[in-house]
């Protein structure tokens, strides 16, 4: 499928950046994270005693960049509780190939996983309690209808506690992925998925690419959504989602937004800067690439049908097509998102400390420069 046509300038959206030097403390990391946000948002929507949902990035038990940075879950959800937030929940829903979650039973612990990556440590420290979906069972689980026209078939099953909280704030990772080429901000909407909704993901994969903007644009996700926050002093640059190349700038950032999809714009601009600039040519090779290989993407796909459904399905699946990404502007995901809006969304960048300058300018050239 081709890219659509970028449409017209749409909405002004703030992207908050902040900057970290490479080898900062942990203060200094978590102190990052706390800048962006507060110059992303005042926070007015959070009244006292509201509850949030922090949906974190658990695809694995692998540690940052793989998976969200501890330090990032410990300053959002101590932030909130200073703002005056009641109960302040952080979770997700690991990936098939660490989970495997049926009707009849679960296998795998995404709160064992959360343990091993460091990540179970932070939401301690912080005060907020872990909460992980398939501890809820099948039937806790609800319907959301999809986007009119789009390509879902089906209502996605989506975990029922976004139901009960008052908000919710995505903290992503910055990182490649085999098969979608990224998993940023709105890549992360996947773990919110029961099994059967992934396999329609990943079966009708010849939509992937929009299915994944249009799961974002349920009703839940656009009524309770406040903020996107990643702390991407480290890249996953390669190969991805739980393995690859671990890019360390000079200056990493801490970027946040209300709007995932200007999250997005300038979290996928800052992986290209790292994949480009900050990763060494022998580590972007053919196998770590699946922006240059669309064998291996559409085989990993029918890999990831077939653990979530069983091998003839995985024949069975559409054929995935996954289209080389060397600008934001040849993204698909980004592309869809942009029509769902209504048109690319105006990024006015705020500079959030000093060490913010080079990494935002380098954003600005990659995200306001239109083909």
């Amino acid at each position: 499928m081709a890219v659509l046509a970028i449409p017209a300038i749409g909405k002004r959206e703030t992207v908050s950046v902040s900057g970290i030097l490479r080898g900062a403390s942990r203060q200094s990391l978590r102190e990052a994270v706390r800048l962006a946000a507060l110059a992303a948002t005042d926070f007015s929507w959070l009244s006292r005693g509201d509850s949030v949902f922090i949906k974190v990035a658990l695809n694995s038990g692998h540690p940052y960049p793989a998976t969200t940075a501890p330090d990032a879950v410990f300053a959002m959800a101590s932030l909130l509780k200073e703002k005056g937030a009641g109960r302040v929940i952080a979770g997700d829903m690991s990936g098939i190939e660490h989970l495997k979650f049926t009707p009849e039973r679960v296998h795998g612990s995404s709160r064992r996983l959360m343990k091993k990556c460091g990540m179970a440590q932070a939401v301690e420290d912080a005060g907020a309690e872990a909460h992980f979906f398939e501890e809820a069972g099948w039937n806790g689980f609800y319907p959301e209808p999809p986007v009119a026209g789009g390509s879902w078939k089906n209502p996605l099953m989506v975990p029922a506690i976004l139901r009960e909280v008052d908000h919710i704030v995505l903290l992503p990772r910055c990182g490649r992925h085999i098969i979608a080429g990224s998993t940023l901000g709105l890549k992360a909407v996947v773990g919110y998925m029961r099994t059967d909704t992934r396999l329609e993901y990943h079966r009708d994969a010849a939509t992937l690419q929009e299915k994944t903007a249009e799961a974002n644009f349920i009703a839940v996700l656009r009524n309770k959504q406040r903020l996107a926050l990643t702390l991407a002093d480290k890249v996953l640059s390669t190969l991805g989602p739980d393995m690859g190349y671990a890019a360390t700038p000079e200056v990493g950032i801490a970027i946040a937004s209300p709007s995932v999809v200007a999250h997005d714009m300038a979290s996928l601009a800052w992986l290209l800067e790292n994949l480009q600039n900050h990763t060494p040519a022998v580590r972007r090779v053919w196998l770590s690439d699946p922006y240059q290989m669309p064998l291996i993407s559409r085989i990993a796909n029918r890999v990831v049908v077939w653990w979530l459904d069983r091998p003839l399905a995985a024949f069975s699946a559409e054929r995935f097509e996954h289209q080389p990404i060397k600008t934001i502007w040849d993204d698909r995901t980004l592309n869809r998102a942009f029509h769902l809006l209504g048109g690319v969304p105006r990024l006015c960048f705020e500079r959030a400390n000093q060490e913010a300058a080079a990494p935002m300018q380098a954003l600005m050239n990659a995200t306001l420069s239109r083909p």
